[in-house]
């Protein structure tokens, strides 16, 4: 059995890289049409769209050459946010599933590919190693009937209006926002939404070339947005990913709010009040665990990675989630993360709470650096395992967390302390030992 070529969050690689290949992707396309037919039946209809990157059309034309000699429905969508995507499979009930062509927050050169099941989210292990299978394997091609592809103009327009209807449409009135789009799928989406509730906007980076998507813009690098929130004297500011599942706030001092503050605020919130329960990741930063305890919740810990926040919500039939990373996964409107959706559920929830300054829990110190590798040894065993354990003991109270990126070519190094010299020493010392191993 071949390894699965699925990682963390899809398929992700760089464009000319294996299985983003001239020869590879229609391979792919087959086995994912296959798997499809399989899985729902003959004409069974596919629901596609993209982000901004050059590449993004390239690839689903050759995923389509594959894809159609099935005979399915595939219904393209153009650019469109991935939850956007999601929230369509769950709407339009047509569809079975849905195919995002985005590689989310990585740059420009990267692509992936999402499948998501119209019922269940995410694909399932079980399904990403079927058509791993079917990938590999091969199989003859039968020319007797094809595949159709259709465009899906409305899909834009039906996203927004659903979001719309979510919220009063005096929500954000007399409100200055800014929003940094990262050059990135809500460009086309999410200026509107805040304007149609009200928002006066200052709109950032939202004139995607192909190239600029999350270039020193967006949820991976809020300076820009920072300094404007300050320039504008703005209410709030919101930095979303390439594909808008992600979103980190700037409060109007122009202080830095990641996901485990906005899971706290959002805490207050009506819908989630009562909840005993948040899901985090092991990312997430013991402030947060503290503040939970003192709430009487508990925060539950998962693998990074929105799927494993989403299988944890589903098990408990919780509702609130997320990374620090600005994955907000609020069930009670999808099983995926939505960058517009969680920074208007915010704003929701700020306007309750009275609470626009975005007081919410003091951090535990937290250092995160990373290590480019060519290969991804075992960190379980020596001598790797006794630098990390050696560390570990030298911190006492502090945690340190040493993984590997499952979408990039990174060893991920985290250390959190009760104060920063600590945590940053520690991160530092493991940067210049285990990088000479690797």
């Amino acid at each position: 059995m071949k390894k699965n070529i699925f990682g963390t969050d899809g398929i992700r690689s760089r464009i000319g890289t294996h299985p983003f290949t001239i020869d590879a992707l229609p391979e792919l396309g087959k086995a994912i049409g296959q798997w499809a037919i399989e899985k729902y039946g003959k004409l069974c209809q596919i629901l596609i769209a993209h982000d901004t990157r050059e590449s993004s059309s390239w690839v689903i034309s050759s995923l389509q050459a594959g894809l159609l000699i099935h005979p399915i429905i595939i219904d393209n969508a153009d650019v469109l946010p991935t939850p956007g995507l999601v929230k369509l499979l769950q709407e339009v009930k047509q569809y079975s599933c849905g195919i995002v062509i985005s590689a989310s927050h990585n740059p420009y050169h990267d692509n992936g590919i999402k499948i998501i099941d119209a019922s269940h989210g995410k694909i399932s292990e079980q399904d990403e190693i079927r058509i791993t299978e079917l990938f590999y394997k091969g199989s003859s091609i039968d020319y007797a009937s094809f595949g159709s592809m259709r465009q899906a103009p409305q899909a834009r327009n039906l996203y927004i209006t659903k979001i719309l209807s979510l919220f009063e449409p005096t929500l954000l009135n007399n409100k200055k926002i800014v929003l940094d789009c990262a050059h990135g799928a809500t460009s086309f989406v999410a200026p509107h939404i805040f304007k149609k509730l009200g928002a006066q906007t200052i709109i950032l980076n939202s004139q995607p070339n192909g190239h600029n998507i999350n270039q020193n813009c967006g949820a991976l690098h809020v300076e820009s947005l920072r300094n404007a929130v300050l320039e504008h004297h703005a209410d709030i500011g919101f930095a979303f990913d390439g594909d808008g599942d992600r979103v980190i706030a700037i409060n109007n001092h122009g202080a830095i709010k990641d996901g485990d503050d906005i899971l706290a605020l959002l805490s207050a919130h009506p819908r989630y009040a009562a909840s005993p329960m948040i899901v985090g990741t092991v990312m997430t930063n013991q402030g947060l665990e503290q503040f939970c305890k003192d709430k009487n919740k508990t925060l539950v810990r998962t693998k990074v990675g929105d799927k494993y926040i989403a299988e944890q919500l589903e098990m408990y039939g919780l509702e609130i989630g997320g990374e620090p990373s600005g994955h907000i996964i609020l069930r009670d409107y999808l099983t995926t993360g939505d960058g517009i959706f969680a920074a208007l559920r915010l704003c929701e929830t700020l306007n309750l709470t009275d609470n626009w300054s975005m007081m919410s829990f003091p951090k535990y110190p937290q250092i995160l650096k990373n290590i480019t590798v060519t290969t991804k040894k075992d960190l379980s065993v020596s001598p790797l395992a006794e630098i990390i354990a050696a560390t570990q003991a030298k911190l006492g109270q502090g945690r340190i967390l040493v993984r590997y990126s499952g979408t990039e070519p990174l060893l991920r190094i985290m250390a959190e302390a009760e104060d920063h010299k600590t945590a940053q020493d520690a991160v530092l010392s493991l940067c210049q030992q285990l990088s000479d191993l690797l």
